[in-house]
């Protein structure tokens, strides 16, 4: 294990360590060079002694340095250093997306649909670099501060080659696919699976297999189906219901072939999120219905292959080559020669005068069977079509003719129109008047226009059966948007909000002041165009920005010295209260509603309470203390440093089996990037009661974001 402050290759000073996986250890680290701040994942000391464990951790380390895309974290350089071994990062603040999961429960379907298009991108990367992760889960998945979802850990990534794809079941046990779970062949299909597994985590909160032991959980995924998300969430929509179930079929083939196809089916969900239009694979049925043939079909059977070959046998020029007799003779094998017979005894032997191979008998047998089937088959097929014919009228009857039967194909086919180049309005009304059912996909095209067919799988004039199904393609338009040209500079921050949940793009707000921008309307946003699915980054004005200052410490001040210190801080006294005290001097100021060291606006007002002196009857009073710091970014989570919250502080005990609650600091806002002093010196509990909670809550939900257990001790 390394400590802080060690160096390595004279340049990576290691800051803490961070976390710890299977084969390595993961270090904060500042990089001395290019001033910044890294990660560096260090091979455990008990595998260095091991050359395959070596030579596995440098392998996944250069397949990992060969991607650079925004969605998966880079890999800055790969080092051995004398018994160390290891691989610096690039370092990612933020939480990772099981975290993130396990704060939140439930994901919204447009959250989770942004963030699994995000993480795909970066699988889609890795894939066409012939790389497959492996061990797609949330626990490798990271939020950023800035909103941005990262793709981590290629630890067990391996370049997709014939000796990979046969390997061992690697990854965790509760996201791998079911070919990795028996140690079969794993392609890129496999991550499909682990990623479908992971968007059922976000939308229920639960993975779909659970067991006593990663044996269960292994079988689970091979035998077992998966509980439908919409039993556990009945809020999902159809769409991503239907793309998470096709992600997580049983067999490969079943599933999406590419993480292309996933990226597009989520794109269209955020567009269509009610509409059913994930094509799900449909098994083969291979069986068939037994026919029995009679013995006297049987026999005409045999009767009609003997005749066939004694057709032959007049005919040797049809079908084979004809032999001289003394060619035959000269080139006749030994060992046939010993097989053969004299008629005679062949047709005692056999019971019948047949000059037939047995073998031969059978086989011409099972083709006659065969044939047979099909002639009555078709026969069938045509007797009952002919009737259909002869019971049209009334009793009357009618002559079978060539166009009588084509009378009859009519009926059941009819011609493929072209519709390519027409509305998805015109395209359905004209099969409809064919008879034909149209199935569409839906596609983003830059030069066809939205609503128009763009291709049809039946070529024009092809006859197709009536009431079947066709399918077709049509364009969903361009899939890139110029938000420039969409008017987003004139929005105010809730009309921009109103737009992107309206289309398909994943927005991230962050505030900033501004002399120049009116507050609530948009400064910039990066990028300019964006395709669907894809993420914008939004910063909204907060107007100028104003004067701030910090509170200063009021307490055991006596009341005219804490009016003065407010007012050299640039603050109003409030509302003054008074309360009795047995540890603060009458007079002197022993509460205040914003705690000492808070940022705060210049001119607000800031009420106090001042001390009454003890109470006239004798008693003891129970003080606590507490001295701490508040981050609230833990508790927001992506983008905290932009968003704000209402908090309030209170102290919480149980007094005579009831809760009890004391403010001690009223509601205020707070944006995630501000620490928040929990500073108390003397807080009065209840008689008798000497342990408490100060609690951090949400003012708007209500909900504790954080409580401090402090202890109360008798005074005076």
């Amino acid at each position: 294990m390394l400590r802080a402050g060690v160096f390595l290759q004279n340049r990576y000073e290691i800051i803490d360590k961070i976390g710890s996986g299977g084969m390595s250890d993961v270090y904060r680290a500042k990089c001395h060079k290019l001033n910044r701040m890294v990660a560096i994942k260090v091979l455990k000391e008990e595998f260095c002694s091991d050359a395959s464990f070596v030579e596995k951790f440098k392998m996944e380390a250069q397949a990992a340095a060969r991607l650079s895309h925004p969605n998966i974290v880079n890999v800055y350089d790969v080092i051995d250093e004398g018994d160390l071994h290891y691989i610096v990062m690039e370092l990612i603040e933020g939480i990772t997306l099981k975290s993130y999961i396990a704060k939140k429960g439930i994901l919204g379907a447009r959250e989770a649909i942004g963030i699994a298009i995000q993480v795909a991108q970066g699988i889609e990367a890795a894939h066409e670099h012939g790389i497959v992760h492996r061990d797609i889960k949330p626990q490798n998945i990271i939020i950023s501060m800035d909103g941005k979802v990262k793709v981590a850990d290629f630890g067990i990534a391996r370049a997709a080659s014939s000796h990979t794809m046969s390997a061992t079941a690697v990854g965790s046990v509760h996201y791998i696919s079911p070919e990795q779970a028996r140690g079969g062949y794993c392609d890129t299909r496999s991550d499909i699976y682990s990623l479908g597994i992971t968007m059922y985590e976000m939308m229920t909160g639960k993975v779909p297999f659970e067991g006593d032991n990663t044996v269960t959980v292994a079988l689970a995924h091979l035998e077992e189906p998966i509980t439908l998300p919409s039993v556990i969430n009945k809020d999902i929509p159809i769409s991503l219901e239907k793309i998470i179930l096709k992600c997580t079929e049983k067999k490969a083939e079943y599933r999406y072939s590419t993480i292309g196809e996933v990226i597009s089916d989520l794109r269209r969900s955020l567009i269509e999120p009610d509409t059913d239009f994930v094509t799900m694979a449909q098994p083969v049925d291979c069986t068939a219905k037994t026919v029995t043939i009679s013995e006297e079909e049987l026999n005409q059977i045999r009767e009609g292959s003997r005749s066939m070959r004694m057709d032959q046998d007049k005919s040797p020029e049809i079908g084979r080559q004809v032999i001289p007799p003394a060619e035959k003779k000269h080139e006749q094998p030994v060992s046939s020669q010993k097989r053969q017979e004299p008629e005679e005894s062949r047709t005692q032997k056999s019971g019948r005068n047949e000059d037939v191979n047995p073998q031969i008998e059978k086989l011409l047998t099972g083709l006659g069977i065969f044939v047979a089937v099909l002639f009555v088959a078709g026969l069938l097929l045509v007797m009952v079509k002919i009737s259909g014919i002869f019971n049209r009228g009334s009793g009357e009857t009618e002559t079978v003719t060539e166009e009588s039967l084509e009378e009859v194909n009519d009926d059941t086919e009819t011609s493929m129109p072209s519709v390519v180049g027409l509305t998805v309005e015109e395209a359905e009304r004209i099969l409809k008047e064919k008879d034909l059912i149209p199935e569409w996909t839906q596609v983003y095209d830059d030069k066809v226009e939205k609503g128009v067919v763009i291709s049809q799988e039946n070529q024009e004039g092809e006859n197709v059966p009536k009431y079947s199904k066709v399918k077709l393609t049509a364009s969903l338009g361009s899939d890139s948007f110029d938000l420039a040209a969409l008017g987003i500079q004139e929005m105010t921050e809730d009309q921009a909000k109103e737009f992107f949940s309206q289309n398909p793009i994943y927005a991230t707000f962050q505030h900033q002041y501004s002399d120049t921008v009116e507050k609530g309307k948009i400064i910039s946003y990066e990028p300019q165009t964006v395709k669907a699915g894809e993420s914008v980054t939004v910063v909204i004005s907060d107007g100028p920005e104003q004067d701030m200052t910090v509170m200063p410490n009021l307490i055991n001040q006596p009341e005219d010295e804490a009016i003065a210190l407010l007012t050299e801080a640039g603050l109003l006294p409030g509302k003054t209260t008074f309360d009795n005290s047995s540890t603060v001097e009458k007079g002197n100021v022993m509460g205040q509603e914003v705690p000492q060291g808070t940022a705060i606006l210049k001119g607000s007002s800031v009420g106090y309470t001042v001390s009454a002196g003890p109470e006239s009857e004798k008693g003891q009073k129970y003080i606590g203390t507490i001295n701490t710091n508040y981050d609230p970014s833990g508790s927001i989570g992506p983008g905290s440093g932009s968003a704000e919250i209402r908090i309030m502080i209170r102290l919480m005990q149980i007094v005579d089996g009831e809760k009890k609650y004391t403010p001690l600091m009223p509601a205020t806002t707070i944006t995630g990037a501000t620490l928040v002093p929990v500073n108390f010196s003397n807080i009065e509990g209840a008689p008798g009661v000497s342990t408490g909670e100060v609690q951090i809550v949400d003012v708007d939900t209500e909900s504790v974001l954080k409580s401090y257990t402090i202890q109360f001790f008798p005074q005076g």
